[in-house]
């Protein structure tokens, strides 16, 4: 997505309107066309947990944009612009609808290379990468005992989460758990799912880096063989562990703030990402 005026501005004649169930499938398109892995389940997902809109020219939809607020923050996702359509001031247009479901919270977002320059005129800033990770997994063995958890132990993670992160996902995390699987270490806990090509890690929460590490490798040892992502912030140090656990770094996003809150204080860490999407 670009906001560049090399083409003609947007006509009175595209509406922009709620996202509708209906709308899944040409969303999918439009993921298809920008090479996001997402199935028309993984838009089910993000939908169910965020308020929606589309662009849509009076024959088919050609823009989408989400806005999933998580307590005081919101999450501006799934911002795509068919590629027909770029540089004629859609991309801000759809922003501006999202932006303001989101008013009066903290608005996070991960950037692309080619959204990035629309965010920073909106008033987004750069605090750090994202680094996406995927590849078959390798077998792997835990430094740390972990085991399987359940729906139920949702209440409590969603507590640990919201203080690594400062999101209150306790509805996110519950869809999660109950679509894949849980597991738990003593310091922390990951959850699993299929997405995209295979499956994905995330989030990762704990409250050390020998915990992460061996919710990872659980994760890993489950899904020997098939393929696996996982998002990690920069922070989290873990890029080099993954790797060499057969999940080589293909690309990063860019993690964006405007109008930030209060940071989380303690020392739980959030070492992978639900998604890019949805943090």
């Amino acid at each position: 997505m670009t906001d560049a005026s090399t083409q003609p501005m947007l006509g009175s004649g595209l509406e922009i309107r709620p996202f509708a169930p209906d709308d899944v499938a040409e969303a999918l398109r439009l993921s298809q066309q920008v090479g996001w892995p997402h199935r028309s389940e993984d838009w089910a997902l993000a939908l169910a947990v965020s308020e929606g809109v589309v662009a849509f020219d009076g024959t088919r939809i050609v823009g989408t944009a989400c806005c999933s607020r998580f307590g005081t923050v919101a999450l501006i996702n799934m911002i795509i612009v068919d590629e027909a359509m770029r540089g004629r001031g859609l991309g801000r247009r759809l922003m501006a609808a999202v932006m303001d479901f989101a008013r009066g919270s903290e608005m996070r977002l991960v950037a692309t290379l080619e959204g990035l320059p629309l965010y920073e005129k909106l008033g987004f800033r750069a605090t750090h990468r994202i680094f996406q990770h995927q590849g078959i997994a390798q077998t792997a063995t835990p430094e740390l005992p972990v085991r399987v958890g359940s729906v139920p132990d949702v209440v409590r993670l969603a507590e640990m989460d919201h203080a690594a992160s400062g999101l209150d996902r306790r509805a996110l995390l519950q869809r999660i758990a109950a679509q894949g699987e849980v597991l738990l270490a003593e310091r922390g806990f990951a959850l699993l799912r299929d997405f995209g090509r295979g499956r994905v890690i995330g989030p990762v929460v704990a409250r050390d880096a020998a915990a992460a590490r061996s919710l990872i490798a659980e994760g890993m040892l489950r899904n020997a063989g098939t393929f696996l992502r996982i998002d990690l912030p920069e922070a989290a140090g873990l890029s080099d562990f993954v790797t060499t656990l057969g999940l080589a770094h293909v690309g990063d996003g860019t993690a964006m703030v405007r109008d930030p809150g209060p940071r989380p204080a303690g020392d739980i860490t959030t070492y992978a990402l639900a998604s890019q999407a949805l943090g």
